[in-house]
């Protein structure tokens, strides 16, 4: 059995998923291409592996999950809380490399949970903790106070970014 924090954990990345693997499908039946059936499942069992394993990643306990859409900064916050969880934030080099997967996988840049502070290019994260890690990329930041997001290179490296720009949805759970 599943402890009750990793259980919350898959099925907030399962409501993230569903609305990008149900395409055309009844509610409750879910398909994807390269979907393997299930043994003795009948028609109802998939096991969407192929596709799961661009959409879905792990590292340092915790899931990070994108359904491949793009919105800009303040509805990437919102989707994420609306799948209970929250945008992607890493805290080490595992999980900024678990979000780099993604972020590689669909060839585009992705949101982090990281702001620009009342300071001018001093980021901290979204509650206000200062950041114990970071990967900036040659000469980031540099906005200077007129780019308050962080987004991921898919080089894994990071730039800070106007907030209104459409990035790749990643959450985490």
């Amino acid at each position: 059995m599943l402890p009750p924090q990793l259980f919350h954990k898959i099925l907030g990345a399962a409501f993230l998923l569903l609305p990008c693997c149900a395409h055309d499908k009844p509610a409750g039946i879910l398909s994807l291409p390269g979907s393997v059936p299930l043994p003795g499942d009948g028609i109802d069992g998939f096991i969407p592996a192929l596709q799961l394993e661009k959409m879905i990643t792990a590292s340092g306990g915790k899931i990070f999950a994108t359904n491949g859409e793009k919105a800009d900064f303040h509805t990437t916050l919102k989707k994420c809380k609306e799948a209970g969880g929250s945008i992607a934030t890493p805290s080490n080099e595992g999980e900024n490399n678990a979000i780099l997967h993604l972020v590689k996988s669909f060839n585009t840049y992705a949101y982090l949970g990281i702001r620009e502070s009342l300071t001018p290019s001093k980021f901290q994260l979204l509650n206000g903790t200062q950041l114990s890690y970071t990967n900036w990329h040659l000469n980031e930041p540099s906005g200077k106070g007129k780019e308050e997001c962080v987004e991921m290179y898919t080089d894994g490296t990071w730039n800070d970014k106007r907030c209104y720009w459409n990035r790749l949805i990643v959450c985490q759970f």
